[in-house]
């Protein structure tokens, strides 16, 4: 049975000792900080947040170039493994798109998956792919449950402030937002590749009102995993594992986003990613 390769990039948030059990293989997003350009993968747990906040404009961020994915693809193919290949959605990059392009230009036999979500939602799909690959599940075994975990995944972000979002241009994809409201928090919901807000109002208050609407969403529903990620300090991040433990299973991962989220949400961030039997 041909093997398989599980391929994502570094918008995911993820365990680096499941990158490595698993054998994942991350392509690497760039990100330009005042004029100097870091690889995603090589920035180091609060080192972006520190370069970002003492940055003189906005960050900038850059997908994989197309000959990286085909270079990716054709050095893991050399010993005649097919690949699945899972990136975040369409709506907050060009990454799976320049993929679709590197797999043309390779050799391998590349599918190429738009995971609909980025972060921990994302690493829930790419998580369970590389599993069931090493398991000897076939190809298309691996995508229908790519998109049976797409279908029962939901992601919630709240944002403290609207500014990054304004400055990278994803206002415009948040819907019926006001750029000039910049200094209000916001929680919104991930759907069909856009940003729904789900409330939005000027105090903490907001953000823990949500919360209590979304335990009592969770109840009489069986969770398979949740996950919490944080742009910033990670006490607000613990304090909602703290609140949701109980009504899930596995433990809750608190991870730290990437530099590629933190651009564009901005300080003191956090998401809600979970994943439904």
């Amino acid at each position: 049975m041909t093997q398989i390769k599980i391929v994502t990039d570094s918008s995911i948030t993820i365990e680096p000792e499941l990158v490595q059990d698993l054998g994942i293989t991350i392509v690497p997003l760039s990100v330009m900080v005042d004029g100097k350009l870091y690889n995603d993968n090589d920035l180091k747990e609060g080192e972006f947040l520190s370069l970002m906040t003492s940055s003189k404009e906005l960050p900038k961020t850059s997908q994989p170039p197309v000959g990286l994915f085909a270079e990716t693809y054709d050095t893991l193919s050399k010993d005649g493994s097919d690949l699945i290949s899972i990136h975040l959605s369409k709506s907050l990059s060009g990454t799976v798109e320049a993929a679709r392009q590197g797999a043309n230009l390779s050799e391998a036999d590349v599918v190429v998956v738009d995971s609909n979500f980025t972060d921990q939602a994302m690493k829930f799909q790419v998580v369970e792919a590389a599993k069931m690959a090493k398991a000897g599940a076939s190809r298309d075994e691996i995508l229908e449950k790519i998109t049976e975990i797409q279908a029962k995944t939901q992601l919630f972000i709240g944002v403290s402030t609207l500014e990054n979002l304004v400055k990278g241009g994803r206002i415009g994809r948040v819907t019926g937002l006001l750029s000039s409201l910049l200094n209000i928090k916001v929680v919104m919901e991930m759907k069909n590749h856009e940003l729904v807000p789900v409330v939005k109002g000027r105090g903490n208050k907001t953000f823990t009102k949500w919360l209590e609407e979304f335990k009592e969403s969770l109840e009489g529903k069986e969770v398979a995993e949740l996950g919490i990620s944080y742009a910033g300090t990670s006490d607000f991040a613990k304090s909602l594992a703290e609140e949701l433990q109980d009504m899930v299973r596995q433990k809750i991962s608190v991870l730290e986003t990437g530099s590629i989220i933190q651009t564009h949400t901005g300080e003191n961030a956090w998401a809600i990613l979970v994943r439904y039997v």
